[in-house]
């Protein structure tokens, strides 16, 4: 019986994105470019798609971690836009459907809290120096 190598392990595909929560090497990212990616979030968490797609396409060549954390930042805030027009139509329409009854159920109220406590902890994530993936987010910017 002849018995055969191990095969190697395979390399990860090409075009990943960073892992999240994972530390660059210290000195590898300037203040500025944490700052910036900070705001990106912190721009999507308080005014929408608007703040996260001027700072994304502002710096985006000029820092590789402000180009991941705006793109980041852009789709959650996208994501969230599609998020509250479909909770907006649904809330109107179990209103209209219970007589006014389904008014008690904020729907929109659920997709404001996501985008308060994630837009927050990416905000962190960003000064910290680290790359942050959101949890739940449809990525339309590769």
């Amino acid at each position: 019986m002849t018995s055969l190598p191990p095969e190697p392990p395979a390399p990860p595909p090409p075009g990943d994105p960073p892992q999240a929560a994972t530390t660059p090497p210290p000195g590898t990212i300037d203040a500025e470019s944490k700052q910036m990616a900070m705001l990106a979030h912190l721009l999507g968490a308080l005014v929408g798609f608007i703040g996260p797609l001027i700072i994304w396409l502002i710096k985006k060549d000029k820092s590789p971690f402000v180009d991941y954390h705006g793109k980041e930042a852009l789709n959650f805030s996208l994501t969230l836009l599609i998020g509250y027009l479909i909770t907006s139509v649904a809330y109107v329409g179990i209103s209209m459907v219970t007589c006014g009854f389904g008014a008690f159920l904020p729907l929109p109220l659920v997709v404001w809290i996501f985008q308060i406590v994630f837009g927050i902890i990416a905000c962190l994530k960003a000064n910290n120096g680290e790359y942050y993936r959101y949890p739940i987010c449809i990525r339309m910017i590769p």
